[in-house]
């Protein structure tokens, strides 16, 4: 089966005796003999899932959609991307995630401290295999941005919505730049990546 993108902000799962996983309650329509039932959360399976999503906060909550027929997905009007992985890993926000289809497996890495100060921990889903994914952004579509050894990355960690590659995350605490846009509350911090791959953001913050 196929993820289509039906419009900027619809996609279109063609089930064939399939089955797809997708944010919980992003079905908007659907045409066949379609079940539904959910798949827990995405940082894992079972019990060890649900202690995860407790401790980290990052539990992404999916349901299964099986049969044969088509199923519309959405989720409040924000704009889709399909990505194709080929035996690969991508780091992504979870409230980023739609859908997922083929071979592929979720979990929740640690991604670092926010800071000193706070202490507060950053957790990240990962999706490893082979198949579709579908992403969520806001105010547009992802923007995809080339990282090299030459050339590392610096996001804001509320316009980041995943990576791809082989990159290394690290944090900018000293971000001068929020202060000037009147963003200096709090602890200013930015997500730093180094390596050859891609990063993608929206062109809206969370």
């Amino acid at each position: 089966m196929r993820l289509l993108e039906k419009s900027k902000r619809v996609i279109e799962a063609q089930l064939s005796n399939t089955s797809i996983r997708a944010l919980s309650g992003s079905m908007v329509a659907y045409e066949g003999q379609v079940n539904f039932k959910s798949a827990g959360f995405g940082g894992g399976e079972g019990v060890l899932a649900g202690l995860r999503q407790r401790a980290t906060g990052e539990g992404l909550s999916l349901m299964e959609a099986s049969g044969t027929g088509v199923v519309y997905l959405a989720h409040r009007g924000r704009n889709v991307t399909v990505l194709d992985l080929n035996n690969e890993t991508l780091q992504v926000e979870s409230e980023q995630l739609l859908a997922l289809n083929g071979n592929l497996s979720t979990n929740v890495a640690f991604a670092g401290v926010r800071g000193g100060m706070s202490g507060q921990g950053l957790f990240t889903t990962t999706v490893t295999g082979t198949g579709q994914v579908a992403l969520l952004s806001s105010g547009g579509p992802l923007i995809h941005l080339e990282v090299s050894p030459q050339y590392p990355l610096v996001v804001d960690p509320d316009a980041f919505v995943c990576a791809k590659g082989q990159l290394t995350q690290s944090f900018v605490t000293d971000v001068s730049w929020r202060s000037a846009i009147g963003q200096g509350s709090g602890e200013a911090f930015s997500l730093k990546w180094d390596g050859m791959g891609v990063v993608s953001i929206q062109p809206a913050e969370r």
